[in-house]
């Protein structure tokens, strides 16, 4: 086999053993060393009760400065070690993988972020933010005395994958999975798969979506390490992760169906928002949507690839108070039906109002061809947007169109024998019930949002729950293809595994002064947490536990303690920032 289980040295025990501290203070090139007196903090660390060795580096995150730090624990019999350096959130595991390898626990790390909480905000104070620096290591110091090896907990992996949304990034990341020989379930609403795309026909770029869409649902209904559940409604779900169950409904009630998981992949996709009422969409069929213009398009209707006048009016439900993102497809949409028709009728006059033409990336070539074409782009404001009515002209009833080129700075009418709108892409109706179900959580448009855009785009803050496609954001399917092979190789990590070790930093209970008030099992945001009503006192499901602290900071009785942030710990790290 290719894949070798990382060994690590036996754990040093050091119960009962006083605290020897080594701390290492981090130049980080000019971030941190262009503002703070790095020398200065090293020294004054130096003179801290129980520490016994302290050192500057430039970059101690660089494998060189790993080495060092495994070297001077063997050294000095470090039991403790703290780095003053960056965010905790970026570098806090590589600095704990470093002392594991050097023999210790790796909760016996403590990381004082003296760049983003110092440097960066006090650039132009190089002198107090020194003497922040400095208050900011005594704390991380005395609450460094204090800690004690956290032992995680181990548990069993399921092997199977669930995966919500039959649409191109649902079946995308099932396939991947199922290709590796995990086992897959794939949820889907309605009687087929497809979702959007089966309305998508062509791209851009010219490829041809029905072709790669009968493909790809072919695949996943021939492959036998996936089961698809059309009609399938997610009525619960619950576990941690390796080990999730999923309850659906199929066949209107009839019959629930229980599915046990390693993962969730929530792929459950959007929709195109209606614009009822708005530019007389609805009440006149020559009045489209830029989808429903393209299934038109594909179906060869004479009434709009024989036009002679087409007027497309982009940013329609989107960009507004109700909607304030942009759509990101919408601009491309429109490009790309321009282009084809201008291919299937040259001397057709189209005329594309705008408010900003957001063609990005490599897709601005693609607007660039259609100038070149003789589409007409025709900017307006939100404030002035255009006016849609019907015209009598030479006996027929044309839609006018009216608004203002703030280029130009002059009033346009053009009478459109067909109009087309380029309309918002909604978060799917499923969305925030999966939401609650998942524990995971929506931005404010909506949309699902990933634990960090850059370091965990498609992950959850939940472990084991993932995203991908327009459940995530409105995005063209080349991109939902990719961060659909994102989420299954996120995945992977979680399934290859037999047993995965969740994170020693959760909530114990005190039972001799738990009082079993309920109010932890009310407020707890995972279900970690329930209480026995014979016994009277909280029980916590370590392995559902994320160690957030909310039921820590509500217990009354102050039985509820989170290990690694004891309340012994934070107070020292008080006193040490008061220097009581």
């Amino acid at each position: 086999t290719l894949v070798r289980e990382k060994e690590y040295p036996p754990e040093k025990d050091v119960a009962g053993e006083q605290p020897r501290i080594g701390v290492f203070v981090c130049h980080c090139g000019i971030n941190i060393g262009g503002v703070v007196n790095v020398p200065e903090v090293r020294d004054y660390a130096a003179t801290l009760p129980n520490v016994v060795f302290a050192d500057a580096n430039l970059y101690t995150c660089s494998q060189d400065t790993q080495e060092k730090i495994k070297a001077m624990i063997d050294e000095h019999n470090l039991n403790r070690v703290v780095v003053a350096s960056c965010s905790p959130r970026t570098h806090e595991p590589l600095f704990q993988e470093t002392i594991r390898e050097a023999g210790l626990n790796k909760h016996l790390f403590e990381m004082a972020n003296i760049r983003d909480q110092c440097s960066w905000v006090h650039r132009d104070e190089p002198e107090k933010a020194t003497e922040k620096a400095k208050d900011l290591v005594r704390m991380a110091v005395a609450k460094a005395r204090l800690v004690e090896p956290l032992k995680p907990l181990s548990l069993p992996v399921n092997h199977s994958a669930l995966v919500v949304g039959g649409g191109i990034a649902g079946m995308v990341s099932a396939l991947t999975l199922a290709d590796q020989g995990f086992e897959v379930h794939l949820i889907e609403r309605e009687s087929e798969l497809g979702g959007v795309a089966r309305r998508i026909h062509y791209t851009v770029e010219g490829e041809d979506v029905q072709a790669y869409l009968t493909d790809l649902i072919k695949k996943v209904r021939e492959h036998s390490r996936l089961r698809v559940y059309y009609n399938a409604w997610i009525v619960d779900a619950y576990g941690y992760v390796g080990n999730f169950t999923t309850e659906i409904m199929r066949y209107r009630g009839r019959i629930i169906e229980k599915i046990d998981h390693g993962v969730t992949i929530i792929a459950a996709g959007a929709r195109e928002y209606k614009p009822n009422g708005e530019y007389l969409y609805g009440g006149d069929p020559r009045v489209l949507t830029q989808l429903e213009l393209e299934e038109e398009i594909a179906r060869g209707n004479l009434d709009i690839v024989g036009c002679d006048n087409l007027v497309m009016i982009q940013c329609v439900g989107s960009r507004n108070d109700e909607r304030a993102y942009c759509s990101r497809v919408c601009c491309n949409n429109a490009i790309k039906n321009a282009l084809k028709l201008k291919e299937m009728k040259p001397d057709m006059n189209i005329y594309v109002f705008y408010r900003d033409m957001r063609t990005y990336g490599f897709y601005e070539q693609y607007y660039q061809e259609a100038r070149r074409k003789g589409v007409i782009f025709l900017r307006y404001d939100l404030e002035d947007k255009p006016e849609v009515s019907q015209a009598r002209k030479d006996g027929q009833y044309l839609l006018r169109v009216e608004g203002t080129d703030v280029v130009l700075g002059e009033k346009v009418a053009i009478d459109a024998d067909i109009l087309a709108l380029g309309v918002a892409m909604e978060p799917s109706p499923e969305s925030t019930e999966l939401a609650k179900l998942y524990k995971v959580p929506l931005n404010e448009d909506g949309f699902f949002l990933e634990a960090h855009v850059k370091l965990r785009p498609v992950d959850f803050a939940t472990e084991g729950v993932f995203v991908c496609g327009l459940a995530h954001a409105p995005k063209a399917i080349e991109e939902s293809i990719a961060q659909a092979k994102a989420a299954a190789s996120r995945a992977t990590t979680i399934l290859a595994k037999d047993t995965i070790m969740a994170e020693g930093i959760v909530c114990s209970v005190n039972e001799d002064i738990c009082s079993g008030c309920g109010i932890c099992e009310v407020l707890c945001p995972y279900g970690a947490i329930t209480v026995d009503r014979e016994e009277k006192v909280a029980k916590v499901n370590e392995a559902l536990c994320k160690g957030c602290g909310t039921c820590c900071a509500a217990c009354p009785s102050g039985a509820a303690q989170q290990r690694g942030f004891r309340r012994d710990q934070v107070s020292a790290m008080i006193k040490a920032a008061l220097k009581v």
